[in-house]
């Protein structure tokens, strides 16, 4: 049986997950038959009352000892994790533990950002009171399959709604696990997940929820708001990236080449902000283009449980030949592969660097998500920040270059909600996660990504008046 019939197989209704680096059933789930979507729903929006009726702080220390379970099941949830979709195992196991470890902080600062806001104008007390939207489907990807669930779920359930988790069908044990542990210590209903592929991702979001919450691509995200429209439902959705890194004439080489060569290739380049076009200064192009090789050639890939391997494979067959025709398309069209490229078995896309590349090329306008940088030199600072910003994506960047103040000026020139100078987009402690055009629709994260997951409510009376008759 090949993987895709594995994958499809309604066999005892279940949903089967295989090892990408093996080929190999990690294990199976019930399959959520479509026509119990709406039951599912109708039982979700009946625990969201007792739930909803609760203040944040105490829903926040009804989540607060799953801290510990998380952190003890650290090591199985990263394990789990690994061989569902391939990240090598410190990496999986890290993803579980930051969770972990994060837990109280987050939900602290959820509490925080939803707490009450009064306004007051001499005439009239306002208070802006952020309340329950209701029930939220929550539709995760896979390449990161604890901690985009628990970027969902946290802020939703805080925010009183009710939670159905549709994990990505790649990824389904994990993420299993991970709602098993929260539901030890929720109200019965409150979270529910959901098994199955796109076909139960659509009928969550057909049914009877208020709010949805998707990580995943560009395509899926505007069917989804197509679909949320008719409802006016709110929507949340952080899409795909194209993320361009700008090395100027000034750069740091070294630290310009292992910042590239990591954000290209971790995670097999299946990360939203994966760099994926690289614009460095015609000075320097050689010689960066040198290091870059020369670190990608230090890259260990192979299966993800083994000690060392950086790289592991790409999900699925099809996520490998979508990597693959982009880079033969753009081979044939001209580039030049200048590392990696070879053939390998199973899963596997070798590291690869590409030049000689133009925007006339797909790989250049089309998200590749996968283990590929295109490198193209540019002659004019004018000319980088343009081909930077051609693309209808808009989710990261970044910018090298010795002279912080000058980067930083770059960096505010580029279309993308999260830039970074000198190293990756991610924001200091309580930034949002959020994208620009294309890529971002609605945030999350931070306290104003927090407020999102909550119906804004202004409660208004007049000010009372003292007087010292």
């Amino acid at each position: 049986m090949s993987e895709q019939d594995v994958r499809q197989s309604r066999r005892d209704q279940q949903l089967v997950s295989i090892d990408p680096a093996t080929g190999e059933a990690v294990g199976s789930v019930p399959l959520t038959p479509l026509d119990a979507i709406p039951r599912l729903v109708f039982e979700a929006r009946n625990a969201q009352r007792g739930w909803g009726a609760l203040s944040h702080a105490q829903r926040a220390d009804i989540l607060r000892p799953a801290a510990a379970r998380l952190k003890a099941e650290a090591k199985r949830l990263g394990a789990l994790a690994s061989r569902e979709m391939g990240k090598p195992l410190p990496e999986a196991i890290g993803e579980a533990n930051y969770c972990a470890d994060g837990l109280a902080s987050e939900l602290d600062e959820i509490v925080s950002a939803l707490a009450d806001i009064v306004r007051e104008d001499g005439r009239l007390t306002s208070i802006l009171r952020h309340a329950p939207l209701g029930v939220c489907a929550a539709i995760t990807p896979w390449n990161f399959p604890i901690l985009m669930p628990h970027q969902s779920v946290l802020p939703a359930l805080l925010a009183g709604n009710s939670v159905l988790l549709k994990p990505s069908e790649e990824t389904s044990l994990v993420a299993c696990e991970y709602a098993r542990i929260l539901n030890e210590f929720l109200p019965a209903g409150v979270l529910t997940p959901v098994f199955g592929d796109g076909a139960q991702g659509r009928a969550l979001v057909l049914a009877d929820v208020n709010l949805i919450v998707f990580t995943g691509s560009r395509e899926t995200g505007k069917k989804i708001l197509a679909d949320a429209g008719p409802g006016l439902k709110r929507v949340i959705l952080e899409l795909g990236g194209k993320d361009p890194l700008v090395v100027l004439d000034d750069a740091d080489l070294d630290q310009a080449a292992a910042f590239a060569v990591r954000n290209s290739f971790r995670n097999a380049g299946q990360v939203c902000v994966s760099t994926e076009r690289i614009y460095v200064d015609a000075h320097i192009h050689d010689e960066f283009l040198r290091r870059m090789i020369e670190r990608t050639a230090g890259l260990k890939q192979g299966d993800p449980a083994e000690p060392g391997v950086g790289v592991g494979p790409m999900v699925n067959a099809r996520q490998k030949a979508k990597v693959l025709a982009q880079i033969d398309g753009a081979v044939r069209a001209g580039a030049r592969v200048a590392a990696g490229g070879e053939p390998r078995a199973g899963n596997f896309v070798a590291p690869t660097i590409l030049v000689d590349v133009d925007h006339s090329m797909e790989i250049m306008r089309e998200e590749t998500f996968g283990p590929v940088a295109c490198v193209q030199s540019f002659r004019t600072v004018d000319e980088a920040v343009r081909l930077a910003n051609d693309t209808p994506f808009g989710l990261g960047a970044a910018v090298f270059g010795s002279d912080a103040a000058r980067a930083a000026e770059v960096a505010a020139r580029i279309e993308a909600g999260m830039v970074g100078v000198n190293g990756g987009c991610g924001g200091a402690n309580g930034s949002p996660w959020v994208g620009m055009k294309e890529s971002g629709y609605g945030f999350h994260s931070g306290p104003e990504g927090h407020r999102q997951f909550a119906q804004v409510r202004v409660i208004s009376r007049p000010r009372a008046v003292t007087s010292d008759a």
